[in-house]
């Protein structure tokens, strides 16, 4: 073998073997990683994937996620073309056309829909990937529609609601200056690698943690000095009877509460209702381990915290819980203060980076005066008063309903109709449009079911403007070009703000015209940026002081921070409790038949969602659709590694294998959800919502388990 194959086969760069590493970033964790992608480039080809040294996000590293990108990029059913359906929907059957002819049709049935309809009969809406989210806000609010939502209807969003109801501004941690770290909910090791790796970092220098999660994770075993277990969706009680502990102890911060905090009183008589008596019975933990996790935070200057937007708001009490967990920094004045948590506002798609963009104006600029009420706007006042944007989890009803107004065509980017709780009920909806568009890079199930799919891009395939925190930002370069005739979401809209004739000059004028309005006041531009090989400084990020902000006044509207709303408190017609108030996260069904919780959507390491599935190195990881359950559980069922189940509830069952593990604690079923084969969400109740947030509750509904005799 000579020299020159030795180094094609170790893939070398240089300019014997034609290979080069052009930088790009991953998109499939969107958009508060995207880390640093080093791509390995011959002929047009990527031929292999690294993370980038130096690199803001990852310097260099990559998780099992970032590592399928090229698998990603090449699956074998990539769309290639925009393709128009010609079979009944869902069947699959669709034809290749040219964006001419896709383009065109899109705009008559939009338009017809618009002239029929109005224009709030047409519904905007983003699943996966985010990083357009501004386009295609603006763009929904260009056409004239009020109706732009997304998967954000169930993902993050009302822990946003639950910061923005207490201190206007979500809460940005400190790990490192902080003595303790509460983690509620908290796995980086399967959800952020690079935040396992600074709290192993943390704990190395002394840091404590008080980890609390439903189940015994890498979080709890390497970090955890004290570890706390309630049942699924009980942590807002467990919260309280911390805080009632710390407050009948006088371990609080009397100062703080005192200038700057609202409803103290009141929340303190509140809490009192959880206490050594019963909240065992409530939560599952033992008091002695609540006394402990007191004296912890009791004996701690500076902590900080993290709230998982993911599991905590995914039950029927979630927004409620979480504004719980957020009121001990308020009582323990672990606010506002360096190592403690701080308000922070976001930079650009809800990631903060240190310094202030024109991305709200740009969003909201062209939002129609005198519409409707978004979608779900009625049914979640607290939501539509926040968020102003379409609550989704309550389209398929509007769809079906038609109540308050037609909804009659759907134009969407990246939608997986499987999140959706009891999705069947979301699949009928779709089939009852009169008109359905989805983009993506696969033809997903949901895909099956449009019109007019059209063909998307990587995030190698285009570039992108991202900023970092520590005021950093890039404007990435495509590192191949597009496969097939695949286009860049953003470019998809810009065309069809062309064809559709919007009365919006930005959007018309294409995607850097627009990121270069947002960053206008910066010291850089687009041009610049996209030179840049790796993130480069754009702006100067200036350290806050101690209180500055709570003495200013906080974007409340009582200007502190609220253990009592004054936003719900002035609205009693809503019908909610402006107090965290808790009530049990399990309707009251039948619970000998259903004696078991049943809990989807837990992270593991090699997937996120259902993104990856397809992907044969990662989908090997974990092959088949598998439910934990506790040791004790499987063998009083008489259940073994590997023996099937039937997992049922009032409104389906699915089968699948079972995994007997000791994380697991008694009760629990936890089936990670993205297996089209075994639907979690399809035996989940559509109407089971949270009425602060509309969020769904993927991780508390009663369940039954028993072997499946079918095998």
């Amino acid at each position: 073998m000579t020299n020159e194959e030795r180094r094609l086969r170790a893939k070398i760069p240089g300019a014997d073997t034609g290979i080069q590493v052009k930088r790009s970033i991953c998109d499939i964790c969107s958009p508060g990683m995207h880390c640093g992608l080093s791509c390995y480039v011959k002929d047009g080809q990527v031929i292999k994937i690294e993370g980038t040294d130096g690199h803001p996000q990852n310097d260099g590293k990559l998780c099992t996620k970032g590592l399928a990108n090229r698998q990603y990029l090449y699956r074998k059913d990539r769309i290639m073309t925009p393709l128009r359906r010609v079979g009944e929907r869902g069947e699959g059957k669709f034809e290749p056309i040219s964006w001419d002819e896709a383009y065109a049709e899109i705009t008559e049935k939009l338009n017809a829909a618009k002239a029929q309809y109005g224009p709030e009969s047409v519904a905007f809406y983003s699943g996966y990937s985010k990083w357009y989210r501004p386009m295609l806000r603006r763009f929904a609010y260009s056409f004239g529609s009020p109706n732009y939502g997304s998967e954000s209807s169930s993902c993050y969003t009302a822990a946003f609601m639950a910061w923005k109801t207490a201190a206007g501004d979500q809460g940005a941690a400190d790990m490192a200056n902080c003595d303790l770290f509460l983690g509620w909910a908290y796995n980086p090791f399967y959800s952020n690698y690079m935040g396992a790796k600074r709290a192993m970092e943390a704990k190395a220098r002394g840091v404590k943690f008080l980890i609390v999660d439903t189940r015994y994770t890498p979080a709890a075993e390497k970090l955890a000095d004290v570890f706390l277990q309630p049942r699924s969706g009980t942590d807002g009680a467990l919260a309280h009877a911390i805080a009632n502990v710390l407050i009948s102890r006088g371990q609080i911060d009397k100062e703080f509460i005192a200038n700057y905090v609202y409803g103290f009183e009141e929340y303190a008589e509140y809490v009192k209702g959880f206490h050594a008596g019963n909240i065992e019975e409530l939560t599952g933990v033992p008091y002695a381990d609540v006394v402990k996790a007191a004296d912890l935070i009791a004996s701690s200057e500076r902590m900080s915290s993290y709230e998982s937007s993911a599991p905590i708001p995914h039950h029927k009490n979630g927004f409620q819980n979480y504004r719980a967990i957020i009121s001990l920094l308020a009582i323990t004045g672990n606010f506002d203060r360096p190592g403690c948590q701080s308000p922070v506002v976001h930079t650009y798609i809800h990631v903060e980076c240190g310094f202030p963009l024109h991305e709200e104006e740009f969003q909201y600029g062209t939002k129609p005066q005198d519409a409707p009420v978004p979608v779900g706007g009625d049914r979640f006042p607290l939501w539509n008063h926040l968020e102003g944007e379409m609550q989704a989890m309550d389209l398929p009803r509007q769809i079906e309903t038609g109540e308050p107004y037609p909804v009659k065509a759907v134009f969407a980017l990246g939608m997986n109709a499987r999140m959706w709780p009891d999705d069947g009920r979301m699949f009928a909806a779709l089939q009852k449009l009169d008109f359905f568009v989805d983009t993506d890079l696969f033809l997903t199930d949901t895909a099956k079911y449009a019109d007019i799919v059209l063909p998307a891009c990587t995030s190698m395939e285009r570039g992108e403007f991202k900023p970092y925190p520590g005021g950093v930002a890039i404007y990435t370069n495509p590192v191949i070009p597009p496969l097939g005739e695949a286009k860049s979401d953003v470019d998809i809209l810009c065309d069809l703000a062309n064809r559709l004739d919007l009365d919006d000059g930005l959007l018309k004028a294409g995607y850097e015209a627009c990121v270069q309005n947002i960053i206008r006041d910066l010291d850089v531009t687009t041009a610049e940026l996209k030179q840049a090989d790796l993130p480069i400084k754009v702006a100067e990020v200036e350290r806050f002081e101690p209180l500055e902000h709570v003495k200013k006044g906080l974007r409340t509207p009582t200007g502190r921070f609220e253990l009592k709303s004054a936003i719900i408190e002035a609205h009693p017609e809503w019908g909610l409790d402006a107090l965290p108030t808790y009530t049990p996260p399990l309707d009251a069904a039948d619970e000998r038949k259903y004696p078991f919780t049943f809990t989807s959507g837990s992270r593991i390491p090699h997937a996120i969602h259902s993104r990856l599935h397809g992907c044969p190195n990662n989908r090997s990881l974990r092959p088949d659709p598998t439910a934990d359950m506790s040791v004790e559980d499987c063998a009083a069922l008489g259940l073994k590694e590997r023996d099937r189940i039937v997992i049922s509830t009032e409104r389906g069952e699915v089968r699948v294998f079972v995994h007997p593990t000791p994380a697991m604690p008694q009760g629990l079923v936890n089936l990670y959800h993205g297996y089209s084969e075994a639907d979690a969400n399809s035996i989940l109740d559509s109407d089971h919502l949270d009425p602060y947030s509309g969020f769904p509750a993927y991780r508390s509904t009663r369940c039954g388990v028993r072997k499946d005799d079918a095998v």
